[in-house]
């Protein structure tokens, strides 16, 4: 239940990360100013014993986000991806969430299975190894099936991981609203409808049957994609806690030392993961969401291969449009088509001046050409770009979120294994047939065709649709009753409770 009683959850995350060392270590690696220091280590001291211990084999980071809770750990497999943002160091001790989390027993994964499929595990499967990678939401066991002798891996999810996330969800509804309330600046960024889409796409994910349905559809759309290769999911025995696919070998994505021992260009690797993801996600509107190290592995023929599909992220035709129409302008450094295409597309609002808007966005991309990644501080970048969205009064599309998040990831991806990297280079030719197909005389006409194939369907429906709009549009609506006045006087403790919200938030912060 979301309320003020998830002050508790917040207290304990800043006593958590105090009693872990972790405080000092994230403080640090964010270059957080001196002044947030000293208030988060003041605000987190006296609370430090009320902390979760950890592990304490695990570095400070890690230790701390895996006892927290599957969300936390979630955003520590992004940071992972990030070491510009958070450092080296950091970067590679949250690698360890990626698929190193401790797993459950085996016998509880195979109950789970023959709850969920009906069947002994022994009728189905002739072998049925110990986990194999362990995440934040399931774990994975190799097996072979009885009936054709194919290998493949069978996904459990976590017992109690539903009401876990749950928790952890209510906590961060808190903290949206809390910001919402002691800062309205913040609004225009829409934290509250950010985690409601947050908690949409986990719930999501912790439905297997949904991931089966994502996994083949990602396969159909990708098997002709060279170089990229999708696990088709074996649907009999596949449910709600239960995936079953095909068994994918390879190396780990972040495993560069086996990646050059194998012979593999970690270079080409690097472009094609980037290249991969833009087309996936201009081409198709379908993309890999949660594309960190853990999920892919490289293929003995140098293939990349895609795993865990809970995570995917679906954008229509005209956001995909808008979305290439922005890339490319910055591609051309035509910095008055990406302003005139926000304005297009609502991004900002109508009374903004273009040409401020134009001259900003120039600001931003400009330093950024003629680099290689290694020079490129993407915090620095993000907090210049955030600076100018707040300026230009743009609101938070939530539809974006996946997107724009998976582009940070992907991107990390391929520094890690090429340091060097120009994304712009490589974004350009998949950008650029995008546009020749899908922006011009010839997309033009197939909408016609299209908006000509839709209004046909609805021909016998038009003429009554058409008077009934008129007629409603006619009528006199009737004076609404003016509002019962009511007491206030509940919002006396609540204001208490959100005081003292923002108070460990500014703790965390």
């Amino acid at each position: 239940m979301r309320g003020p009683h998830n002050i508790w959850r917040l207290v304990r995350t800043g006593a958590t990360l105090e009693r872990t060392g972790a405080m000092a270590v994230v403080l640090e690696a964010f270059r957080a100013p001196a002044s947030i220091r000293v208030a988060a280590r003041l605000l987190g001291w006296p609370f430090k014993w009320l902390g979760l211990r950890g592990d304490p084999a695990l570095p400070p980071a890690t230790r701390a986000l895996t006892a927290l809770g599957p969300a936390y750990i979630k955003f520590g497999q992004i940071l992972s991806t990030r070491p510009d943002i958070v450092g080296d160091d950091l970067a590679e001790q949250l690698k360890y969430l990626q698929d190193q989390l401790p797993p459950f027993p085996t016998a509880v994964a195979k109950k789970m299975i023959e709850a969920e499929l009906e069947v002994p595990v022994d009728q189905v499967f002739s072998e049925f190894s110990e986990p194999v990678a362990a995440a934040s939401i399931a774990q994975v066991h190799r097996a072979r099936l009885a009936e054709t002798g194919e290998e493949v891996a069978v996904k459990v999810l976590r017992p109690g991981i539903e009401r876990a996330f749950r928790k952890d969800i209510d906590a961060f509804y808190l903290i949206a609203r809390t910001i919402e309330i002691v800062a309205p600046a913040a609004r225009r960024l829409r934290p509250m409808d950010v985690i409601a889409h947050f908690e949409g796409v986990v719930m999501g994910e912790l439905d297997l049957r949904l991931e089966s349905s994502a996994a083949a559809e990602f396969a159909s759309n990708t098997e002709q994609d060279e170089g990229f290769r999708v696990p088709r999911p074996v649907w009999a025995l596949s449910g709600r806690t239960v995936m079953t696919l095909g068994w994918a070998a390879g190396i780990g994505m972040n495993e560069n030392a086996a990646i050059d021992a194998a012979g593999h260009d970690r270079k080409v690797l690097a472009a094609r993961v980037l290249a991969l993801f833009l087309n996936h996600a201009l081409r198709d509107g379908f993309f890999h969401a949660d594309m960190h190290q853990g999920n892919l592995k490289v293929g003995a023929d140098g293939a990349i291969i895609a795993l865990d599909f809970g995570i995917m992220g679906r954008i229509d035709e005209y956001t995909r449009r808008v979305y290439a129409e922005i890339l490319m302008g910055f591609i051309r450094k035509d910095y008055r088509r990406v302003a005139e295409v926000h304005f297009e597309a609502g991004y900002v609002p109508a009374d903004r001046d273009i040409d401020e808007f134009a001259r900003a966005l120039r600001a931003v991309g400009e330093p950024i050409f003629g680099m290689d990644a290694s020079r490129i501080s993407m915090a620095r970048l993000l907090a210049y770009l955030f600076d100018v969205t707040e300026r230009f009064g743009m609101q938070t599309r939530t539809e974006l979120i996946l997107l724009q998040r998976t582009m940070v990831v992907v991107e990390g991806v391929a520094r890690s294994l090429d340091p060097h990297i120009n994304i712009w280079e490589v974004a350009r030719p998949v950008v650029e047939r995008y546009i020749a197909k899908n922006v011009g005389p010839a997309a033009l006409l197939r909408d016609l065709l299209l908006t000509a194939k839709v209004l046909s369907r609805f021909g016998p429906k038009l003429p009554r649709m058409v008077e009934a709009a008129l007629i409603a549009q006619a009528e006199q609506p009737k004076p609404l009753a003016p509002p019962r006045r009511r007491s206030r006087w509940y919002l006396i403790p609540l204001g208490a409770g959100v005081f003292a919200a923002g108070v460990v938030l500014g703790a965390l912060v």
